[in-house]
């Protein structure tokens, strides 16, 4: 059983996911970017939808991300890729006000860890308006391009900003990526999406809390500080 209490006096730093999580994913806005990456790989390959789909799903099924897998079978540049994929109207999701007073009387140090890139994570928070609450973006590319859930990004991020992993929370919507964070003795925060292929399946043993509405649990944990 998944514990619902919010009491988190030992967190020191908290650690965020960006798509799907900072922003609700009824926006929608990461359906831009897949469909992007998408459009790069028929431009690439000169295939159809279909099959540029097709090899997508593969990539990232084979990698973890797309891009890994261009990267390691094709030899594509990442920074033409994250370029072009994150191309996108940021527009369409609404700024953030509850979020932004959460993360104000959360306190503590917070992060980004994201598989996209800074430019993408900066535009991001400025639509949002809760930019001013992250002291750094560790994106893929100071991940050296291994994405999560790959351990190695997670111990490049510790070493990189002097997090002690058990005074750490991470919060991500893809429970997979929860696992490594979880192996390291972080507190970990799973946020719900409708989306099957986040979920945890039926190993839920490395997720402490879960959420499907992340600005209300973090006013829950602040009240408890």
């Amino acid at each position: 059983m998944v514990p619902s209490s919010p009491s988190l006096p030992h967190v020191e730093a908290w650690i965020f996911d960006l798509d799907n999580t900072l922003y609700p994913s009824s926006s929608r806005l990461f359906d831009q970017v897949s469909r992007r990456i998408t459009l790069f790989l028929m431009s690439l390959f000169q295939i159809d939808e279909a099959g540029a789909r097709e090899r997508q799903r593969a990539l990232f099924r084979r990698h973890g991300t797309t891009l890994r897998g261009l990267m390691l079978e094709h030899g594509v540049e990442p920074s033409e890729f994250l370029d072009f994929v994150h191309d996108i109207d940021v527009a369409v999701m609404a700024p953030a006000p509850l979020l932004d007073q959460a993360l104000a009387n959360l306190g503590g140090r917070k992060l980004v860890f994201t598989n996209g890139s800074v430019p993408h994570a900066e535009r991001i928070l400025e639509r949002l308006g809760i930019g001013r609450h992250f002291e750094a973006i560790h994106d893929i590319v100071a991940s050296d391009y291994v994405p999560k859930p790959d351990p190695a990004p997670y111990l490049a991020l510790i070493e990189r900003h002097g997090i002690e992993a058990e005074r750490t929370a991470m919060v991500e919507d893809m429970a997979i990526n929860l696992k490594p964070a979880h192996a390291l003795g972080m507190t970990t925060v799973w946020v719900k999406t409708e989306h099957d292929w986040a979920a945890p399946g039926e190993d839920a043993g490395h997720i402490h809390y879960r959420t499907d509405d992340l600005p209300a649990w973090l006013e829950g944990v602040a009240s408890y500080r």
